[in-house]
Formats: structure tokens, sequence, C-alpha cells
């Protein structure tokens, strides 16, 4: 018997003017698994640069391509009357509701969004598929109502470009639009592919237009600053036949032929309604239903095998693994060390993924150059970047917890070289200042134009919180780092090797609990013998400091601790980044992107930290699981505000907490999942 399915309901039946801003900032994401998704808002609307059906993701140096922007679509009550419905460009706040409000819901049916019109006594839904592995988009309507057929047109809207780029550029040169026996090829400028249409399960006729549309509107990208004007090509209408009770879809691909057909619509449908319900089935028992469940498919969005990367594919099935990496956040996020280190137990190890997992850490581990692992992969290259002072780090703790839930000795085995190799590297010196200070065993980290640290907004060359010195969160994964590896090298019976570095912690954790505690303040210093000596701003970086698996402060300093970073941090969606209190303090993230950036790390309150602070409470009240649980409440709440269906990267810093930034982000929906399993009861 099939599972049933997971839904959230979204109900715009009663949407008026008043409400239509809310309505238009609700979005939606589909993903197909190789970094290219499917993107807009619940409306309709596209109000960013990243909004497409189809943003493909393709072998560098392309990248991520926007390759079919935008749909038209008009339904036909009568021969003579047409109505725009759902993809309006133009549908906004001041729009007259017989325009905009013909939807009446949106929902996730398995994570897969539809959206349900009624249009003078018709009723009809539309639903979008992404192929899993494809650059391919199925666009389906159904007529559920009614004895007629009607008519429906598609016109579909292109402007080839990265997704990352001003909508006002050039639309360059060639739209042309080649038909072969209803196959329909629409070839842009070089170096794109084409896109590839056809009408499937259904009748069509096309009328060429070859027209451009001027002066469509993205409000997104008004409000952060940029150019918000742009123009598409449209090649011509489809006018489709819908029958009562029956389907039509469009799909549109980047994909040959062969591949493009091998799939009916309902056979692509069902085998991604299949794909999905086995991930479910896969993870622990009490993720696979309600809020849990979503938040399980939510992660399968940042999982992905990368498309760009040709030589990692290649070079890790010679060696028997296959290449995965964890796209960071949508839309314009990439790969980065960091985030992926951090979300690696929330997305696989708690979603019964640990091969993936296995997969992940060893793509990373080809990537170690002087002891530091990649920041991040740019778009459309290949190589990475390196700076950062904690991605590294990370590792370990990722690596512990898939030893953890695997077993994987193996792994530990052809891991532990890289591991002393990247100890001994932050020993004695490596790129970026990154050493320790042999007078107190302390990493140091900073150079001139670098920002570090997670904390890590800059705009040209301005460092917004260049944090250079001894951070507090930096030596708390310093001292973990330290205690796990002396621990794999005493299970290795490399006992001298792990005597040196358990006398390194040592001296770490004595050094740290002189140094960045403060009588005066009672909670930790942010930066000791930074630039400009001690940092007493009152940040969420000293909670890692209690809640790694290997805490460096002194127990007894835990309380005050705690309860400095829940009455002065605290939100119902997370940590504020800096408190109140502090001259740098910033309540909303807005603006242009030098604005924005200045309130990156400031004030604003990021999702995910509410795991680590969910670990820190339960080491203070082990017994509190319940209580434990609540600090989630405002965050699974938002899986209905935004993003629907997943978790924004952060949140202004007062009421009412508007989501921004990224509104789909891994850590954020990762730390929450984690977060779950470990508040829930306690197993005997």
């Amino acid at each position: 018997m099939n599972p049933p399915t997971l839904l959230r309901k979204i109900d715009l039946s009663n949407t008026r003017a008043e409400t239509a801003r809310d309505f238009l900032r609700r979005e939606w994401l589909l993903t197909n698994g190789l970094g290219g998704y499917a993107s807009g808002t619940i409306s309709g609307m596209v109000s960013r640069r990243y909004h497409g059906l189809l943003v493909a993701a393709l072998p560098a140096p392309l990248g991520r391509i926007v390759m079919l922007n935008h749909l038209a679509e008009y339904l036909y009550p009568t021969e003579s009357r047409q109505l725009q419905f759902g993809g309006d460009e133009k549908c906004g706040p001041d729009t007259p509701d017989e325009k905009c409000h013909f939807i009446r819901e949106f929902r996730l049916e398995d994570g897969l969004p539809v959206w349900r019109y009624e249009i003078e006594g018709h009723v009809v839904e539309r639903s979008i598929l992404l192929v899993h592995g494809q650059n391919t988009v199925h666009i389906t309507y159904r007529l559920l109502t009614g004895q007629d057929t009607l008519r429906l047109e598609l016109a579909p809207a292109f402007h080839f470009r990265p997704h990352e780029n001003d909508v006002g550029g050039s639309l360059g040169e060639g739209y042309t639009l080649n038909i072969h026996n209803h196959h329909y090829e629409v070839q842009g400028p070089a170096p794109f592919p084409p896109v590839r249409m056809i009408v499937q399960d259904g009748s069509a006729a096309f009328t060429h237009a070859g027209t451009f549309r001027s002066e469509i509107s993205y409000q997104m990208e008004a409000e952060r600053g940029y150019r918000s004007l742009g123009s598409l090509w449209i090649p011509g209408n489809f006018l489709i036949e819908l029958r009562p009770h029956g389907s039509v879809t469009l799909v549109a691909s980047t994909e040959p032929w062969n591949s493009v057909l091998a799939l009916t619509p309902s056979e692509a449908f069902a085998s991604e309604r299949e794909r999905r319900r086995r991930l479910i089935a896969a993870a622990p028992p009490e993720t696979q239903q309600g809020e849990a469940a979503e938040l399980v498919l939510a992660a399968d969005q940042f999982i992905i095998s990368p498309a760009g990367r040709v030589e990692d594919a290649a070079r890790a099935r010679a060696a028997g693994d296959e290449v995965r990496t964890v796209i960071a956040g949508y839309h314009w996020f990439t790969d980065w060390g960091r985030d992926t280190m951090i979300s690696l137990e929330g997305l696989t190890l708690l979603t019964g993924r640990q091969v993936e997992a296995g997969w992940i850490l060893r793509t990373f581990a080809h990537y170690i150059r002087d002891g530091l692992i990649p920041n991040m992969f740019p778009e459309s290259e290949s190589e990475g970047l390196y700076h950062t002072a904690d991605a590294t780090l990370w590792f370990f703790h990722a690596l512990e917890r898939y030893l953890e839930a695997s077993g994987d000795r193996t792994t530990l085995v052809i891991l532990l070289p890289k591991l002393v190799e990247i100890v001994e590297k932050h020993l004695h010196g490596t790129r970026f200042g990154i050493h320790v200070d042999p007078k107190d065993g302390l990493l140091r980290q900073g150079a001139e134009g670098y920002q570090l640290t997670w904390m890590d907004a800059k705009v040209e060359d301005w460092v917004v919180t260049p944090r250079r010195g001894k951070a507090v969160e930096i030596n708390a994964l310093w001292y973990n780092a330290l205690r796990l590896l002396e621990r794999w090298l005493r299970e290795e019976n490399r006992i001298a090797e792990a005597d040196a570095y358990a006398r390194n912690a040592e001296q770490v954790r004595t050094a740290f609990n002189q140094r960045f505690w403060s009588d005066e303040l009672g909670y930790l210093f942010d930066v000791v013998d930074g630039e400009q000596g001690d940092d007493p701003a009152c940040r969420p970086n000293q909670i890692f400091a209690i809640s790694l698996p290997h805490p460096v402060l002194a127990p007894e300093r835990w309380p005050a601790v705690l309860e400095k970073v829940r009455g002065e941090l605290l939100t119902p969606v997370g940590l504020r980044s800096l408190s109140r209190g502090h001259p740098d303090y910033k309540s909303r993230y807005f603006g242009d992107l030098r604005a924005r950036d200045a309130a990156y790390h400031q004030g604003t309150v990021w999702g995910w930290l509410i795991g680590p602070f969910i670990d820190a409470w339960l080491k203070v009240h082990p017994e509190d699981r319940s209580g434990a649980r609540q600090f989630l409440s405002g965050l699974l709440a938002h899986l209905s505000t935004a993003c629907i269906g997943s978790m924004s990267e952060i949140f202004d810093a007062e009421e009412p907490f508007t989501p921004r930034g990224c509104i789909a982000q891994a850590w954020t929906v990762a730390e929450v999942l984690r977060c779950w399993v470990k508040t829930g009861e306690k197993k005997s």
C-alpha cells in the first residue's frame, strides 16, 4: 500500500490587495540533483533574476543558466474571451483582483508544487516537475471540472543568461525557432545549448511570432539595488485543447531529444514521486511523517552531483565512488566547504544517506591544499578558493559524525595522513596567517583584505567583520579537532603522536579559559589579541565553546554563557549575530549590497545557529528535551512563509523577523532536522 501523500497547503482564496505583497514574497523551489532548479513566486510573478522554469546546470564554464524564463498562460472560457491566469509577470499589489486572483490554492504534494485556479466556473490545476538528473522540466495542466473542452494558450519567453547576471543585460543576437514534426528548438546566442520543447498528451498548434517583450519588472531586484527591468524573446504561442478531466504537458529541456522523450509525463511524475517516497522511507522512523518528513525532502534539494565538474566525476568513479557535494543555498550559492561540513549530519546522516556522506567527505579531502579544504567552488569553475579558517576544522567534526553513523574505519584510515597534515600545517603556519601562537597554543588567523571566519561579509575592499586575531569559535573548533585526532590516532595504536596532540589540546584548553572568559562581562570575548585588543562584542560564536563534542570551556561557566546568549541573542527563528546594545547593531537586513552586507553579521538572525544553541542547552539541561524542541517552533512555522517547504538563510533581527537572504539554505534545514531528531523521545 502506498504511503499517504505528504501535503502542505496554502489557502489563497481570500487573498486581497492588502495582502498581495506577502502573497508575492512566498516562493517555491524545485531542484534536479545537478545544481539546476526551477523557482518563482507562488503567484506566478517573476520577481528575481533567479526565477525561471528551467535554470539548467551545465558543464563548466557555463554553470547555471536561465533557459526557460517565463510562461504566459491564458485560458479561453468562451471563443472570444481570453483570461491570463498563472504566469503573469505584472501581477502585483496594485493589479485589479480579476487579473490576479484566479488562484485559489498552492500546495506541495510530496514536495512537488501544484496550483489550483478557478476561472469562471472552471477549475484548472498546474503542476511542475524537474526530472531528477536531467535539465528537463514538465509543466502539466489539468481541467478538473466541466464537460467542455477549453483552449489553453502558452507563450514561452527566453533570455539565455547565467542565473546571477543582470536582467537588464543584452538579449544577444540570433534567437531562432526550428520546428520539425511538432518538435520545437529555441536556439539562442553562443555558447548556450538550445531549449527543446514538445507538448505531450494533447494536441497543440503553434503560432509563430518571434517578438521581444521589454520592461519586464523584477521587484526583488529593485529592492536589492540592482537593475530591475529586462526583456524577453517570445517565439510564439502554443494553442492547446484542454479536455475535461484530462491533462497536457509542456516539456522543455536542454537534453538530447532521446532523453527528453525517454519518459512520458506520467512516467516522469510516477518516478519522481517514487524517488521521494524512498527518501522518506530510508530516513529514521521519527522523520517519516509531518514536518520532519518535509525537512527530509527539503534536505534532498541541496545534495547534488555537480554537473560542471566533469573531472571530479571521472576521478571519483575511477576510485569506486560517485561525486557528490552540497549546494549551500538557493538561489545564488554554490558548494561551500564550511556549509557542507556543518550541514553534513542533518542532510545525509539523519536521512539515511551515509554512503553519499562518505562520497562528499572524500571529494573534499581530494582538494586539501596546505592543510585547508576549499571555502567554496565559484560558479562555472572547477578549482576551489581556500580563504577560510574554520571550514577545515569543521571537516574534523563532520568526519567524526560520519564515523559514528557509518562505522567506516576504512575512510578514516585513508584520510588519517591528511588529518595529521592539516594539524601540522596549522601548528606551523599556512595560508592567510593561520597559525598557532606557540606561547599559548591558541589558533590565530587573519590576512589583510580577507574574511576568514563564517562572519565573512565583504564589499569590494571593505571586510565588515574581519575578526583578525584569535577568534572564539575558531579555537573551540581547533580544540575539538585536536581531541578527535588524538582519539583516532590512539585507536590506530599511534600512541606517541596521540600523546603529542593531547598536550597541544591541553595547552589550548588552559589558555582558552584564561584568555576568553571575562569575569567583568560574564561571558566570552569574541576575539582576543585582535587588531583592537580583546573584542567584548556579545556574539553567538561563543556558544561553540559548549556545543561541540569536545567543549573547550570549563563546565562551571556553561550556564552563564548559555544564559547570556539566550537573553541577548535568541529569537524564535535562530540567534542574532550581535547583541542589540552594540553600536554596530543593525535591526534589518535590506537595501543595496553595501547596506545588506553591513547588517549581515551585525544583528541579522541566522537560523542555523539554533542547532549549536540546542546542543548547548541540552548539555546544561540534559533532561529538558521538550523544552529544547520548543526552540524549533518558530522555524517550523516558517515552512509556510517564504520558500514553501524549506527554510531561509537569515531573518531580520527584530519582529516580525522577516525572512531574508537565500530562500532555501542547507545549514538551516540541516540543523533544524538534526535537532528535531535530537530533541525527540529518548530511546530506551
